[in-house]
């Protein structure tokens, strides 16, 4: 077994330990522990094993792109983790068995997808995320959270089917030029300028869509506002924050098969009409939006549509959607978590019953704010630093009018989100449903803060070894390693 499995098989042997422990109150505190020792086990394999993959380790390996990946899940995961056993202790009347062994699982999968260099384990990596996360879903156990479970299931699983299809004839593209077929990236690529031209495209459609579904991309984002709206907080979080980055991730990795094979042009224009399509629909939906949890979901899908156009314009853009990914993933981080601490408060999503937030959860409600000013890339935080370098790459790159319609966009979703967000937490409340200040844990409100100074940090400063990661997986994509 090649020692970078032990990321995985140390979150899997923590799920089986919270599936065998009885206590209620010790189980949630596995899911810190487990992240904390991913970090030093994480800088060891990357010590030890280096990159590119070593000899021998065809379908398992790190690259600049999967070290960038489980770096940021390590450090999100904790944050994420964190809040559990808060979030839970809240939640006293729901067994959390299936909820700690489900997310401990998610995390070994996540970890899998990120050191997967072949395309057939990437996709039970992907796939592992969605059966992971279906019982998260459903944690409320009411008729909306079940049918929310079953859209995202059905949805996601069609995607994924997509996604294997393209993955089919990925492999055939190679047996129809004449060549020995393999599925793993690193042969992929190097063979690349040989590939069959029309079935390869036909899979970069393919797998652009099955792999987009799981980002939310639209028009294949419909799971998106239902699962979101209905999960936990913390579920919420993990989704727009994990599995969206793991699905971005599966989409450059095909996009430098692209790249490699001399066909940039065409992926890059897929991924600029995705991205165009996915902003104006996130946009539009969050324009007079009253559930403000709905609203999170389509601020993500709108979020996945500039990872896109970044990565579409590639050089700098690229390396400013990589630098967006992880400022997304923590911002919507301080929103879910933040969010999760106001709906549990009030009992309500809709900003008729959500508003005053100010008044009885002044935390929680600050940092909701500071996360809306964040996500929608105001200054100095850290979208507005990697909204500001795609902007300035595009125009660079003559893509005058992609600019002013990013511009618009932005726009758009800054009047339409902020008309919710300063009525939950700035509006006053009705008096007949005013509910009484509340004593917010710091326990409750740590984890958030941890994830806006993240944020914040990344406005300012980017530490270099940062940087020169995010270069590195920029380059890596576009072959020029």
């Amino acid at each position: 077994m090649s020692p970078l499995l032990f990321a995985v098989a140390v979150p899997l042997a923590f799920a089986l330990t919270a599936l065998a422990i009885p206590s209620e109150r010790v189980r949630p505190w596995l899911l810190p522990v487990a992240a904390v020792i991913q970090i030093p086990l994480l800088a060891l394999l990357v010590s030890s094993h280096g990159s590119p993959a070593a000899p021998g380790d065809d379908w398992v390996g790190l690259d600049p792109l999967g070290t960038l990946l489980l770096a940021y899940l390590t450090v999100f995961f904790l944050c994420c983790a964190c809040y559990a056993p808060a979030y839970l202790r809240l939640r006293a009347e729901r067994p959390n068995r299936i909820f700690c062994t489900m997310l401990l699982v998610f995390f070994a999968m996540m970890n899998l997808f990120g050191l997967s260099q072949h395309v057939g384990l990437m996709w039970v990596a992907i796939e592992a995320t969605t059966l992971s996360t279906g019982p998260l879903l459903y944690f409320n156990h009411n008729p909306r959270s079940i049918e929310a479970t079953w859209k995202y299931l059905l949805i996601g699983s069609v995607g994924i089917a997509l996604a294997l299809l393209g993955s089919f004839f990925l492999g055939y593209s190679a047996l129809h030029a004449g060549l020995e077929t393999s599925l793993v990236l690193s042969d992929i690529t190097a063979h690349a300028v040989d590939l069959s031209r029309p079935w390869l495209r036909a899979a970069v459609v393919l797998l652009l869509v099955g792999y987009g579904t799981k980002m939310g991309l639209a028009p294949m984002h419909t799971w998106k506002p239902d699962a979101y709206g209905e999960a936990p907080g913390l579920v919420g979080a993990i989704l727009a924050g994990g599995v969206t980055s793991c699905a971005f991730i599966g989409v450059l990795r095909f996009y430098s098969i692209a790249v490699a094979a001399g066909d940039a042009g065409f992926a890059r224009e897929l991924m600029l009409a995705f991205g165009l399509l996915s902003m104006a629909v996130g946009g539009v939906f969050m324009v007079r939006q009253r559930d403000y949890k709905r609203m999170l979901a389509y601020s993500s899908v709108e979020h996945m549509g500039i990872l896109m156009l970044g990565a579409s314009v590639g050089g700098a853009g690229l390396f400013g959607s990589l630098l967006h990914m992880l400022n997304n993933g923590f911002t919507k981080g301080v929103l879910f978590l933040s969010a999760a601490n106001i709906h549990r408060h009030f009992g309500s999503r809709s900003i008729e019953h959500v508003q005053g937030a100010l008044r009885v959860l002044p935390a929680s409600a600050t940092l909701f704010l500071l996360g809306f000013f964040a996500v929608t890339g105001a200054p100095p935080f850290g979208p507005f630093l990697s909204e500001f370098t795609i902007l300035r790459a595009a125009v660079g790159d003559g893509r005058i009018a992609v600019a002013g319609a990013f511009l618009a966009l932005l726009l758009l979703v800054f009047i339409g989100m902020g008309a919710t967000v300063l009525a939950v937490v700035q509006g006053e409340p009705a008096p007949e449903r005013e509910p009484a200040p509340a004593r917010e844990r710091f326990s409750q409100v740590a984890p958030i803060i941890a994830l806006l100074a993240l944020v914040l940090l990344l406005g300012v400063w980017i530490p270099e070894r940062l940087e020169s990661a995010l270069w590195s997986a920029a380059r890596f994509i576009e072959g020029t390693r």
